[in-house]
């Protein structure tokens, strides 16, 4: 007896090590232990929905502002839980690779290291009622000193353990220039699926004292990390001047133009909706039209605003507090489940993230796949994107097709490392989209 004893309880520590370790690799896992944080977007409270963190000039931008400029970042999200609340938030530094760095927040931040979050309003005739906060920053009691990588963090009633919100953003110095030109790939087997991104660093008047240990330059498409590139290292130098021009390292899957739906209204049909009811609770539903896989479909083109959305509401005076929250129902014919894999609806709408909440359920009755989001009214982009097993870098071709002729937006950023310097310096960010002129 005892000797069986032993063995179950090997048997459950056995569980309870694997699935740590699950948790630990597994990208999809869902965390909401109070004390655990984590360095990248991320939301820790069941209440707080709808998180946009961007230039506060425009909603569609990526969260990254000059050093010593009038450029601010707005971060706007909800409460479902409508007693108000103290939030107050705070920023930290990290390295290129989004570790924290050792560095004090003194070094980093002129004026307070917290400071809370005043600005915050009801929602007006909405289902449900909510709180809408927001803030603006940097501000004129926490400014910004050093440029770089940070993330920032949101807490309640003063205490940075009680965390609900974290989230990327940079803050670059253009220190030196960056020439761009997005191409179709040169790799011949590549060139309708794949773009290449080729440019030059200028640094003439800026001292690089070794190129190819102090530079280091991340590649991101769209807004997403689990598919970026980081650490290119230049392919030659010349006189003032880095060459990044390879055949391979630079390159990425140009996918396809992003699915949407537009939800303003809850009773004009518009493009991809099949129509709306509500339900015993006044909660309102939107059924979208049945997709289908595009993997062998030919390209065709049209605008969309590359994965994002935008809350608006027909009738809203303001977005922010008078738009509802409805039920989207995605559907994806697929006549065999697959295996080895997941499909996740994919885009803003989940943090660039495959989460939980955002995994499709396969129906065998109906032969198709499924998912229920509860999203704020608006205009949405999304993509359906297979995510194998043990891997944390999506494959969107594999449901929405590869072509060359995408438009996409590049972000390329330029980190540097120098002696008496200890900590990596943001030193260019370049914008670029793959159809329109550099901008």
């Amino acid at each position: 007896m005892n000797k069986l004893k032993k063995i179950v309880t090997i048997l459950f520590f056995i569980q309870l090590f694997s699935t740590y370790i699950f948790a630990q690799n597994d990208s999809t896992y869902d965390y909401f232990k109070k004390d655990f944080f984590r360095y990248e977007n991320a939301v820790y409270k069941p209440n707080i929905r709808t998180v946009q963190l961007a230039m506060s000039s425009w909603e569609l931008t990526s969260p990254i502002i000059e050093l010593n400029s009038e450029e601010k970042l707005k971060l706007g999200f909800d409460d479902i839980d409508i007693n108000i609340k103290q939030y107050s938030y705070s920023i930290i530094h990290c390295d290129m690779d989004w570790n924290p760095t050792n560095i004090s927040p003194t070094y980093y931040i002129d004026g307070y290291q917290d400071e809370l979050i005043s600005d915050y309003r009801n929602s007006f005739n909405t289902i449900p009622t909510y709180i809408h906060y927001q803030l603006v920053f940097p501000t004129d009691v926490m400014k910004i000193t050093k440029s770089g990588n940070y993330v920032l963090k949101v807490f309640m009633n003063g205490n940075s353990e009680d965390v609900i919100i974290s989230r990327r953003f940079m803050v670059y110095e253009s220190k030196v220039t960056i020439d761009a030109r997005i191409h179709q790939a040169s790799i011949i087997s590549d060139r309708n699926n794949k773009q290449e991104i080729d440019f030059n660093i200028n640094y003439q008047g800026y001292t690089i004292a070794n190129p190819y240990e102090d530079i280091k330059v991340v590649l991101m498409q769209n807004d997403r990390f689990d598919n970026y590139i980081t650490k290119l290292k230049p392919l030659f130098t010349k006189q003032d001047q880095l060459v990044y021009d390879f055949d391979e390292d630079n390159v990425f899957n140009a996918e396809n133009e992003f699915r949407y739906f537009n939800c303003k209204s809850l009773k004009l049909k518009t493009e991809n909706i099949n129509y709306f009811e509500y339900d015993s609770l006044k909660q309102a539903h939107v059924y979208l039209l049945n997709d289908e896989s595009r993997s062998y479909k030919r390209y065709i083109t049209r605008s969309d605003i590359n994965g994002r959305y935008s809350i608006q509401g027909e009738f809203a005076r303001n977005a922010s507090t008078d738009c509802d929250y409805v039920n989207v129902h995605f559907f994806l014919p697929y006549d065999i489940p697959v295996t080895n894999g997941n499909i996740y609806v994919f885009g803003g709408l989940s943090d660039w993230q495959y989460q939980q909440k955002f995994k499709m359920i396969y129906d065998e009755k109906h032969r198709r796949y499924t998912l229920i989001a509860n999203l704020k009214q608006g205009i949405y982009n999304y993509e359906y994107v297979f995510l194998k097993d043990e891997e944390k870098t999506g494959n969107a071709s594999f449901i929405e097709g590869n072509h060359s002729e995408s438009e996409n937006d590049y972000l390329i950023l330029v980190y540097h490392r120098t002696i008496g310097v200890f900590y990596d310096q943001l030193i260019a960010c370049k914008r670029v989209n793959s159809i329109l002129t550099n901008r």
